[in-house]
């Protein structure tokens, strides 16, 4: 296994909004090869509970999008976008970049699982999502290898019933990951400013250092 080329697909893979190429279809052959190769991440049980909805259709997509900003406008009130501007100008831009043109990404892949996560103890309600998420982000790995690029996001499920409206979604499933996917454009990405792990690594109890 080459380790440099995993290393830089792991350390790469960014959730990409404004460098989203807008303009170029991602074939549906391309999504089902990924979809494939990212059931195959790490899960608690294989009681493959996943389901994943694409969303390709114009007017879904907008109606997702509508959706989409009410939530952002609470998330992410005027105020806190002009702070945004001042102190995370780069961040804050692609924020407003993907909120204005949500609905433009060629298909949307929304990941659910299988049960809700009402009245679930914590174990369980980790067993829930942790039956999924692995799986978003392997797809997201899949994308990146292939020259595609997909935002995490997940407010759109503030309006989680309409959402499953707008999709038909069965009762029983939860809604966990939207990736508004598209080619990106620019040649590569860089390895994100994170607190370094090692500052939140702790051995054995908390707060004790190895």
């Amino acid at each position: 296994m080459d380790l440099a080329t995993v290393d830089k697909l792991l350390t790469t893979t960014r959730s990409v909004r404004a460098r989203l190429d807008l303009t170029r279809l991602v074939p549906p052959e391309l999504i089902e090869e990924c979809l494939e190769i990212a059931v195959q991440a790490p899960q608690g049980s294989g009681n493959c509970r996943y389901q994943f909805i694409v969303v390709t259709d114009a007017t879904k997509r907008r109606a997702l999008a509508d959706l989409y900003r009410r939530a952002f406008v609470q998330f992410y009130p005027p105020e806190a976008i002009a702070e945004g501007m001042q102190s995370q100008p780069r961040d804050t831009a692609s924020w407003i970049a993907l909120r204005d043109h949500f609905e433009d990404a060629p298909a949307l892949i929304i990941a659910c699982t299988e049960g809700r996560p009402e009245n679930r103890s914590p174990e369980r309600l980790a067993g829930l999502y942790g039956n999924i998420l692995p799986i978003a982000w392997s797809l997201m790995l899949a994308l990146r290898a292939r020259g595609v690029g997909a935002a995490w996001t997940t407010i759109v499920f503030t309006y989680e019933k309409e959402v499953a409206e707008i999709l038909q979604l069965p009762e029983n499933l939860t809604p966990s990951v939207c990736l508004p996917v598209a080619y990106f454009t620019g040649d590569d990405f860089k390895p994100a400013k994170r607190v370094p792990a090692r500052e939140r690594t702790h051995w054995n109890t908390w707060g004790a250092r190895r």
